[in-house]
């Protein structure tokens, strides 16, 4: 049975909308990852983590909503919360993400220390068919985690060559102090096929390179070398136990507490972790970096106050990327019910040369939350001259004229909206009202 064109047409065009706005949404992701991977460079105490970090790559028949999920999951993890990472990695999973879902969900519940989660993930990878030496590097990665160092030499031994083989025999012998060797596993990996473990080999070696150019040094400072490494590659959990020995013999080495309140901070060790950071600030309570992270400790401990106070101190002291701080400054100002602090940082997002759709979109609703009904208008005004293809900020253009009793404007927006996206039920709605 042949199929009319006036039924085909529409639904093929449809479909199409439906893909270039996927497509669109994706694209932003992918953006704002990457330049927050630019700016995060910046940011001294971890500056390789950025390198490290590996960018979300996916068959071209997963669906594309799995695919969000772990560009958002993505952003969470360069921003150290791994918890909403996690959250997104297991919708990802959920939607049919596969491998690539699965291996991530792992790296964040690794971070977590969940590790009978990891163990349940390994299990649904072996399922999926992933391969020998990924999963002999997870499991072995669990044995470190847990101390169980003979059982993963074992299995480390025993395994055919890999990249991920003399990975695991590098970070083994790199807690067991025993260097050669470790420096001799790492050039194994940085001459293998696998460009993810080149990467974070050639951050630890850089450990090695960089106490090499000072002769004179002492042990403790390649063992804070070390355990920096080891944050950048995200293994904070071997690197912990190394910095307890550094804080024992020299209690005043400020980079041994920000690595280690950092690391705490990550693995949800908070009250530890603002401890390390007070250390940390006592020693040095001008640099911007340990006043960034001890705010994240206490936002992290729902110190609301506390944690605006050190991300105002940042701020001022030229902490990057700005944006990052003052996004912070936003959202513990509201969890206080502190409107005009949270509404200066979205004008300042808003107006930034790197602003985002988010900010703007943000910076808006606000507004209207407050009853700035027409700030918020000329706000919505400004935001869909930046970015005319997203349907959102149409929609919200849309209800800023509602508000400020401009209906044929409202009506404009919301038919732009539908026409950027055609399954809106909001544009649909208001359209319906408008009437």
């Amino acid at each position: 049975m042949r199929i009319s064109p006036r039924i085909w047409i529409p639904v093929a065009a449809a479909v199409g909308v439906a893909g270039i706005l996927l497509f669109l949404l994706w694209w932003q992701l992918s953006e704002t990852a990457k330049r927050l991977k630019e700016e995060l460079k910046d940011v001294s105490i971890l500056p390789a983590i950025t390198d490290t970090f590996t960018p979300t790559e996916i068959d071209a028949n997963t669906a594309d909503v799995a695919l969000l999920h772990l560009r958002k999951g993505d952003l969470f993890a360069l921003q150290g919360e791994w918890n909403e990472a996690e959250n997104e990695y297991k919708a990802a999973v959920d939607a049919g993400g596969g491998l690539s879902a699965l291996r991530k969900l792992a790296q964040a519940q690794l971070q977590r220390r969940n590790i009978d989660g990891v163990r349940a993930t390994i299990h649904l990878l072996k399922q999926e068919g992933a391969r020998a030496e990924d999963l002999l590097l997870l499991e072995s990665i669990v044995h470190l985690r847990t101390g169980e160092l003979v059982k993963a030499r074992e299995i480390l031994e025993q395994a055919v060559e890999s990249p991920q083989k003399h990975y695991g025999l590098a970070l083994l012998s790199l807690i067991q102090g025993t260097h050669e060797q470790a420096k001799a596993e790492l050039l194994q990996v940085l001459g293998g096929w696998d460009p993810v473990l080149r990467s974070y080999a050639q951050t630890l070696k850089a450990a090695y390179d960089e106490f090499a150019l000072f002769p004179e040094s002492q042990e403790l400072h390649l063992i804070t070398l070390l355990s920096r490494a080891l944050a950048q590659v995200q293994e904070c959990e071997l690197a912990l136990p190394l910095l307890v020995q550094v804080l024992a013999q020299q209690d005043d080495y400020r980079d041994a507490w920000i690595v280690q309140g950092y690391c705490e901070l990550v693995t949800e060790r908070y009250d530890q972790s603002l401890a390390s950071l007070e250390r940390a600030y006592s020693i040095d309570p001008e640099k911007a970096e340990v006043q960034y992270f001890l705010a994240r400790a206490h936002a992290a401990l729902n110190d609301h106050q506390n944690a605006i106070t050190f991300f105002s101190y940042a701020l001022a002291n030229g902490f990057k990327p700005e944006r990052e701080v003052r996004r912070w400054i936003a959202t513990e100002a509201s969890e206080v019910g502190n409107g005009p602090l949270a509404l200066e940082q979205y004008q300042a997002l808003a107006g930034a040369e790197d602003a985002t759709v988010e900010s703007h979109r943000d910076l808006i609703t606000l507004l209207l939350v407050a009853e700035k009904k027409e700030e918020a208008y000329g706000a919505a005004l400004k935001a869909v001259v930046r970015f005319p293809g997203d349907a959102s900020l149409q929609e919200l253009l849309g209800q800023t004229a509602t508000e400020t009793n401009r209906k044929a404007e409202a009506k404009a927006a919301y038919e732009k909206a539908l026409q950027l996206n055609p399954k809106s039920e909001t544009a649909q709605e208001a359209l319906k009202k408008l009437q």
